[in-house]
């Protein structure tokens, strides 16, 4: 992900937005790359950890498709490193990548299928994921999502249905010994056009946000000549800065919330 989504207030919205729920102690975070969480959506983890969540992230490719100087199978290797490593800096200690292909994601029932049942084996009662929508901006011409974030977006926000329904997907009940989870309250979509609600980072919580993008240094290597810091500073806190000035003047994730 290269583009981090335009806010409401650009078309003259001002209404302040809602805080994030906070009485719940588990969440998955879903995206499609190496990296998606990092464009923002960390620094949220960080501060949520900090404060004894526990946060588990899933990724359902390995981001091998994503440097054009890097054969796939090399890129995999480099980018499920980075993510790693990445997600050590924010609290998150359990990453798991369901291998499906990057660039291609399909929306639809295989998709759904490997996310119900990590859903189920997890049990959250939030669920994190990435922009759906098909750009990244509200405004006229704003830049055009990718196939893969649409596609992932998507099959978790129909995912969270399916894995508390005993008959979808039930012979995961059987093969894999897990149970129907219906206990997804939320699902908070980050880097959305449409953003509801917001949650306050503290400094340090957005140090280790600015930290976590970093660690994806051939990655940002592969996309800009900029300094790499300069580069992701400008990303990182240019985006808690712009929902902060909706969110009480202090520096904040914003989110696009639903409701179970």
């Amino acid at each position: 992900m290269t583009a981090t989504a335009q806010s409401a207030e650009e078309h003259g919205a001002a209404e302040q937005l809602a805080a994030m729920p906070e009485d719940w102690s588990r969440a998955l975070a879903i995206v499609a790359h190496p990296d998606d969480l990092e464009y923002g959506a960390a620094a949220a983890v960080a501060e949520w950890t900090a404060r004894g969540k526990e946060v588990t992230y899933l990724l359902a490719t390995r981001g091998e498709a994503g440097i054009d100087t890097m054969e796939p199978a090399e890129a995999a290797r480099v980018r499920e490193a980075e993510q790693r490593a990445s997600a050590q800096v924010v609290g998150v200690a359990e990453v798991e990548f369901l291998d499906h292909r990057d660039g291609v994601l399909e929306e639809g029932p295989a998709l759904r299928r490997d996310i119900a049942a990590a859903i189920r084996r997890h049990r959250p009662e939030l669920v994190l994921t990435i922009n759906h929508h098909d750009t990244w901006g509200d405004a006229p011409g704003s830049p055009w999502n990718t196939p893969d974030h649409r596609a992932l977006g998507r099959s978790v926000l129909d995912a969270v249905g399916d894995a508390g329904n005993r008959w979808i997907f039930s012979d995961q009940l059987e093969t894999d010994g897990v149970l129907p989870w219906a206990g997804v309250r939320w699902v908070a979509v980050a880097a959305s056009p449409a953003v509801t609600h917001a949650v306050q980072v503290g400094e340090e919580a957005a140090r280790k946000g600015l930290a976590s993008l970093l660690e994806h240094r051939a990655y940002i290597a592969a996309l800009t000549d900029e300094d790499p810091e300069a580069y992701a500073r400008s990303i990182v806190y240019g985006g808690l800065d712009r929902y902060g000035h909706r969110n009480g003047g202090r520096r904040s994730v914003g989110f696009e919330l639903h409701a179970r």
